[in-house]
Protein backbone atom coordinates (compact mmCIF):
# COMPACT_ATOMS: atom_id res chain seq x y z
CA UNK A 1 0.00 0.00 0.00
CA UNK A 2 2.62 2.86 1.02
CA UNK A 3 5.31 1.54 -1.20
CA UNK A 4 2.64 1.62 -4.06
CA UNK A 5 1.86 5.32 -3.16
CA UNK A 6 5.43 6.33 -3.37
CA UNK A 7 6.23 5.11 -6.09
CA UNK A 8 3.11 6.03 -7.99
CA UNK A 9 3.50 9.45 -6.93
CA UNK A 10 7.57 9.64 -7.50
CA UNK A 11 7.04 8.44 -10.89
CA UNK A 12 4.21 10.79 -11.76
CA UNK A 13 5.43 13.68 -9.93
CA UNK A 14 9.06 13.81 -12.14
CA UNK A 15 6.91 13.34 -15.59
CA UNK A 16 4.93 16.14 -14.14
CA UNK A 17 8.84 18.00 -13.62
CA UNK A 18 9.35 17.77 -17.50
CA UNK A 19 5.66 17.91 -18.51
CA UNK A 20 4.46 21.47 -17.63
CA UNK A 21 1.23 20.64 -19.45
CA UNK A 22 0.59 17.57 -17.36
CA UNK A 23 1.60 19.85 -14.02
CA UNK A 24 -0.67 22.49 -15.19
CA UNK A 25 -3.83 20.02 -15.55
CA UNK A 26 -2.95 18.04 -12.20
CA UNK A 27 -1.97 21.15 -9.92
CA UNK A 28 -5.09 22.01 -7.12
CA UNK A 29 -6.52 25.37 -8.45
CA UNK A 30 -9.30 26.13 -6.15
CA UNK A 31 -10.73 28.93 -9.26
CA UNK A 32 -10.70 25.81 -11.47
CA UNK A 33 -12.44 23.67 -9.27
CA UNK A 34 -15.44 25.48 -8.18
CA UNK A 35 -16.02 27.93 -11.38
CA UNK A 36 -15.28 24.71 -13.92
CA UNK A 37 -15.97 22.09 -12.34
CA UNK A 38 -12.57 20.69 -12.47
CA UNK A 39 -12.88 18.17 -9.80
CA UNK A 40 -10.41 15.69 -10.65
CA UNK A 41 -7.90 18.54 -9.28
CA UNK A 42 -8.89 17.97 -5.74
CA UNK A 43 -7.16 14.36 -5.94
CA UNK A 44 -3.98 14.46 -8.74
CA UNK A 45 -2.72 17.83 -7.14
CA UNK A 46 -1.00 14.99 -4.47
CA UNK A 47 0.72 12.87 -7.13
CA UNK A 48 2.78 16.35 -8.13
CA UNK A 49 5.16 17.97 -6.42
CA UNK A 50 7.27 21.83 -6.70
CA UNK A 51 10.77 20.28 -6.86
CA UNK A 52 12.85 17.46 -5.84
CA UNK A 53 13.60 18.34 -2.17
CA UNK A 54 9.49 18.89 -1.77
CA UNK A 55 8.89 15.31 -3.30
CA UNK A 56 11.37 13.73 -1.40
CA UNK A 57 10.48 14.91 1.76
CA UNK A 58 6.98 13.53 1.31
CA UNK A 59 7.99 10.55 -0.26
CA UNK A 60 10.66 9.58 3.07
CA UNK A 61 7.85 10.58 5.84
CA UNK A 62 5.23 9.09 3.74
CA UNK A 63 7.28 5.26 3.58
CA UNK A 64 8.55 6.02 6.89
CA UNK A 65 4.76 6.63 8.96
CA UNK A 66 2.96 4.47 6.16
CA UNK A 67 4.22 1.13 7.08
CA UNK A 68 3.68 2.43 10.97
CA UNK A 69 0.04 2.45 9.80
CA UNK A 70 -0.42 -0.35 7.92
CA UNK A 71 1.05 -2.09 10.76
CA UNK A 72 -1.39 -0.18 13.86
CA UNK A 73 -4.29 -1.11 11.23
CA UNK A 74 -3.47 -4.72 11.01
CA UNK A 75 -3.51 -4.72 14.34
CA UNK A 76 -7.17 -3.48 14.87
CA UNK A 77 -8.15 -5.91 12.44
CA UNK A 78 -7.48 -8.40 14.65
CA UNK A 79 -8.93 -6.45 17.81
CA UNK A 80 -12.39 -5.61 15.93
CA UNK A 81 -14.67 -6.66 13.59
CA UNK A 82 -13.68 -4.71 10.52
CA UNK A 83 -15.54 -6.06 7.14
CA UNK A 84 -13.18 -5.21 4.93
CA UNK A 85 -8.90 -6.22 3.94
CA UNK A 86 -6.87 -3.11 5.29
CA UNK A 87 -5.52 -2.21 1.87
CA UNK A 88 -9.20 -0.49 1.29
CA UNK A 89 -9.04 1.05 4.82
CA UNK A 90 -5.42 2.45 4.11
CA UNK A 91 -6.13 3.37 0.95
CA UNK A 92 -9.55 4.97 2.31
CA UNK A 93 -8.06 7.33 5.04
CA UNK A 94 -5.21 8.48 2.35
CA UNK A 95 -7.58 9.19 -0.73
CA UNK A 96 -9.91 11.38 1.50
CA UNK A 97 -7.47 12.85 3.03
CA UNK A 98 -5.82 14.56 -0.08
CA UNK A 99 -9.27 16.35 -0.50
CA UNK A 100 -10.77 16.75 3.38
CA UNK A 101 -6.87 18.54 3.32
CA UNK A 102 -7.83 20.50 0.32
CA UNK A 103 -10.96 21.85 2.12
CA UNK A 104 -10.35 24.88 3.96
CA UNK A 105 -7.49 26.04 0.99
CA UNK A 106 -10.66 25.47 -1.87
CA UNK A 107 -12.87 28.01 0.37
CA UNK A 108 -10.30 30.47 0.88
CA UNK A 109 -9.13 30.71 -2.65
CA UNK A 110 -12.27 29.83 -5.11
CA UNK A 111 -12.49 33.16 -6.32
CA UNK A 112 -8.57 33.54 -6.93
CA UNK A 113 -7.53 32.25 -10.07
CA UNK A 114 -3.75 32.30 -10.07
CA UNK A 115 -3.67 30.31 -6.82
CA UNK A 116 -2.25 26.67 -7.34
CA UNK A 117 -1.14 24.30 -4.58
CA UNK A 118 0.23 20.84 -5.01
CA UNK A 119 2.06 18.26 -3.21
CA UNK A 120 0.48 15.24 -1.03
CA UNK A 121 1.57 17.23 2.41
CA UNK A 122 -2.22 17.00 3.14
CA UNK A 123 -2.52 13.10 2.97
CA UNK A 124 1.04 12.70 4.46
CA UNK A 125 -0.02 15.14 7.50
CA UNK A 126 -3.00 12.58 8.00
CA UNK A 127 -1.13 9.70 7.98
CA UNK A 128 1.23 10.45 10.50
CA UNK A 129 -1.20 11.70 12.60
CA UNK A 130 -2.93 8.53 12.42
CA UNK A 131 0.18 6.89 13.82
CA UNK A 132 0.69 9.56 16.64
CA UNK A 133 -3.08 8.58 17.59
CA UNK A 134 -2.41 4.61 17.70
CA UNK A 135 1.01 5.32 19.96
CA UNK A 136 1.00 8.62 21.60
CA UNK A 137 4.22 8.34 23.24
CA UNK A 138 6.31 6.85 20.59
CA UNK A 139 9.09 8.98 19.58
CA UNK A 140 9.79 11.14 16.87
CA UNK A 141 12.77 12.90 15.57
CA UNK A 142 12.14 16.63 15.72
CA UNK A 143 14.04 18.36 13.00
CA UNK A 144 15.55 14.71 12.04
CA UNK A 145 17.53 14.89 15.30
CA UNK A 146 15.73 15.43 18.59
CA UNK A 147 13.54 12.74 19.80
CA UNK A 148 10.23 14.03 21.15
CA UNK A 149 7.38 12.18 21.55
CA UNK A 150 4.29 11.72 19.04
CA UNK A 151 2.04 13.78 21.05
CA UNK A 152 4.04 16.62 22.01
CA UNK A 153 5.03 17.09 18.60
CA UNK A 154 1.45 17.07 17.58
CA UNK A 155 0.08 19.90 19.91
CA UNK A 156 3.41 21.56 18.42
CA UNK A 157 2.72 21.14 14.72
CA UNK A 158 -0.89 22.05 15.17
CA UNK A 159 0.29 25.25 17.14
CA UNK A 160 2.63 26.08 14.62
CA UNK A 161 0.35 25.49 11.05
CA UNK A 162 -2.52 27.47 12.65
CA UNK A 163 -0.32 30.48 13.36
CA UNK A 164 1.71 30.23 10.01
CA UNK A 165 -1.95 30.03 8.06
CA UNK A 166 -3.00 32.73 9.77
CA UNK A 167 0.14 35.06 8.92
CA UNK A 168 0.30 33.41 4.78
CA UNK A 169 3.62 34.80 4.40
CA UNK A 170 5.22 31.90 2.64
CA UNK A 171 4.50 29.25 -0.02
CA UNK A 172 2.99 26.72 1.93
CA UNK A 173 0.17 25.29 2.35
CA UNK A 174 -0.21 25.21 6.09
CA UNK A 175 -4.47 24.72 5.90
CA UNK A 176 -3.94 21.54 4.03
CA UNK A 177 -1.29 20.65 6.59
CA UNK A 178 -3.58 21.37 9.73
CA UNK A 179 -6.85 19.67 8.09
CA UNK A 180 -4.48 17.02 6.90
CA UNK A 181 -3.19 16.28 10.84
CA UNK A 182 -6.65 16.56 12.37
CA UNK A 183 -8.19 14.14 10.19
CA UNK A 184 -5.47 12.28 11.06
CA UNK A 185 -6.58 11.59 14.95
CA UNK A 186 -10.54 11.36 13.36
CA UNK A 187 -10.56 8.42 10.88
CA UNK A 188 -9.51 6.07 12.98
CA UNK A 189 -12.29 7.02 15.43
CA UNK A 190 -14.82 7.29 12.61
CA UNK A 191 -13.42 3.77 12.14
CA UNK A 192 -14.09 2.57 15.77
CA UNK A 193 -15.49 5.10 18.16
CA UNK A 194 -13.85 3.16 21.61
CA UNK A 195 -10.53 3.64 19.89
CA UNK A 196 -10.88 7.29 21.08
CA UNK A 197 -11.05 5.91 25.22
CA UNK A 198 -7.67 4.09 24.20
CA UNK A 199 -6.47 7.45 23.02
CA UNK A 200 -7.42 9.01 26.05
CA UNK A 201 -5.80 6.23 27.98
CA UNK A 202 -2.47 5.89 26.33
CA UNK A 203 -2.34 9.66 26.89
CA UNK A 204 -2.83 9.70 30.70
CA UNK A 205 -0.79 6.61 31.51
CA UNK A 206 2.47 6.94 30.31
CA UNK A 207 5.97 6.42 31.15
CA UNK A 208 9.49 7.75 30.60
Amino acid sequence: MTVFLVVATSIISTIAFYNQQLFELFELNPYKVVHRKQYWRLITHAFIHADWMHLIFNMIVLYSFGLGLEYYLSILKGMVSLRFPVVAYYMTMYFTAIVVASLTTLKKYKDTFIYNSVGASGAVSTIVFACIFFNPWQKLLFLGIIPIPGIIFGVLYLIYSQYMSKRNHDNINHDAHLLGALYGFTFPILLEPKLLYGFIEQVFNFSF
